[in-house]
């Protein structure tokens, strides 16, 4: 069987890129993905218990982009939802991000005024401060508020996550989640915050769900590469991987789950309780709250940072340092040979820290200018 592509997994990049060239382009398509499912790291299945569970970690979908959200309103409705995350400080689960809620849960409420009217002179009410910011431009009283937030909530977190201190990371990594000056308890603030209604797997499978494209799961495309005819190559896999590491090996940081069914309604106050000082686990994840099913019972994700290991465990996050740039430009370098019979997206093809949304603009930008103007 002939087919104009070849698309190296079935993650979101993969996903929209299909639905994209078969509907606008009348072209054939096939999908390789060496897992038994579609949906990338964003895949999520009904356990035993009936619990809609997200199998590698929370994935709450948030955008600025009209754009993106009314292209995959197209495949889904939605359940609206707003995140909720706490972290434990000392003994007492406070708001994350850090806001001035979290500032008066913590400290006398004299004083916490004080730290209030401080950040407020200097930032103003509703501003995002990185933390390696605040950390620098402090002096009195917000010198030691930058210093506790940056031991109790970042270090040893980003420690566990990243086996790095915040400061050996890019700086748009701790900017993720800034110090903010306000009193919103919301993890984002982003005006389209909401979760498929039935599920992210659900909403690829209507993506997919197209006479012009096939899928080959459980399947590494070097297997069937010289056994099937194609015109050209999208990869969303690791960029390193496609060149078989002829640079050496790009850094990634991978995880561990684990999933406990608990016979009681809830177990924790919000959908994401943080814990950055205690224990090995970065974050305690209650999927009901990520849902809004109804049960007697509840099922919670434990995750456990660890570090990547090829062919051991899946990679997650590309590690954003100066010092790996120098690596991803020779493979940058290889990509300008291929003269763009390979076409590479995605948060492990791009070596990108993308969240969601930016992975769906990132791929409905490579499918308007790299493919439909060609």
């Amino acid at each position: 069987m002939k087919f104009d592509w070849l698309i190296i997994g079935a993650g979101y990049s993969a996903c929209v890129l299909a639905e994209r060239i078969v509907t606008q382009l009348g072209q054939r398509v096939l999908i390789v993905e060496r897992r038994d499912h579609i949906g990338g790291n964003a895949y999520d299945y009904y356990n035993e218990h009936g619990i809609l569970v997200h199998k590698y970690g929370p994935h709450i979908f948030h955008t600025k982009s009209k754009k993106v959200w009314n292209y995959l309103s197209q495949f889904t409705e939605w359940r609206h939802y707003h995140h909720h995350a706490l972290g434990v400080i000392e003994g007492k689960k406070v708001p994350i991000p850090f806001n001035l809620n979290s500032l008066y849960a913590l400290f006398p409420p004299k004083y916490a005024e004080k730290l209030e009217n401080l950040l407020l002179e200097h930032f103003g009410f509703g501003v995002k401060v990185p933390i390696l910011k605040l950390r620098e431009s402090a002096s009195g009283d917000l010198t030691f508020l930058a210093d506790y937030i940056y031991e109790n909530v970042f270090l040893r977190y980003t420690m566990k996550q990243w086996e790095l201190k915040p400061e050996e990371l890019d700086r748009g990594v701790t900017g993720r989640v800034p110090v903010y000056i306000s009193r919103d308890n919301r993890y984002f603030q982003d005006p389209y915050q909401a979760m498929p209604k039935h599920g992210y797997t659900e909403m690829f499978r209507r993506m997919l769900a197209h006479p012009n494209i096939k899928i080959m799961l459980n399947t590494d495309y070097r297997e069937i590469i010289n056994d099937v005819k194609f015109n050209r190559i999208i990869n969303t896999g690791p960029i390193d991987t496609f060149f078989d590491y002829m640079y050496g090996e790009l850094p990634y940081r991978s995880l561990n789950f684990e999933f406990q069914t608990l016979e009681q309604e809830w177990y924790q106050e919000a959908g994401t309780v943080n814990y950055p000082n205690d224990y090995d686990i970065t974050r305690i994840t209650e999927q009901k709250y990520l849902t809004g099913q109804t049960s007697d019972k509840t099922t919670v994700m434990l995750e456990y940072p660890q570090a990547y290991v090829p062919g051991k465990n899946d990679p997650y996050y590309p590690i954003p340092r100066e010092e790996n740039r120098d690596r991803l430009n020779l493979y940058l370098k290889e990509i300008e040979k291929l003269n763009g019979s390979v076409i590479f997206a995605g948060r492990l093809a791009d070596y990108k820290y993308y969240d969601m949304d930016q992975v769906v603009v990132r791929a409905l930008g490579v499918f308007e200018k790299e493919i439909a103007a060609v």
